[in-house]
């Protein structure tokens, strides 16, 4: 026996106005009621400072100026 599958088809009719705003993308709604709440997150923007540190310890870092986690508690006098 063969049983032939039958798949629900929709016609879309896009607006020629909104189609020639460039890509559309079609994206199930919970998928993009998730991403609206991730936008929603405002994303963290550094200072002038806190970038030139950071630049800083980058540096130091490729040159090998630094402590690993042991040593920092070794010189603090932590034991355990």
């Amino acid at each position: 026996m063969c049983y032939n599958k039958v798949m629900n088809t929709y016609n879309i009719t896009i607006p020629k106005s909104l189609a020639q705003m460039g890509d559309l993308v079609l994206v199930p709604r919970k998928e993009y009621e998730s991403f609206l709440q991730f936008k929603r997150i405002k994303e963290y923007i550094p200072t002038r400072a806190e970038k030139a540190s950071l630049k800083r310890a980058r540096l130091n870092f490729k040159k090998g100026n630094y402590l690993t986690f042991n040593e920092l508690k070794s010189k603090l006098g932590f034991t355990h």
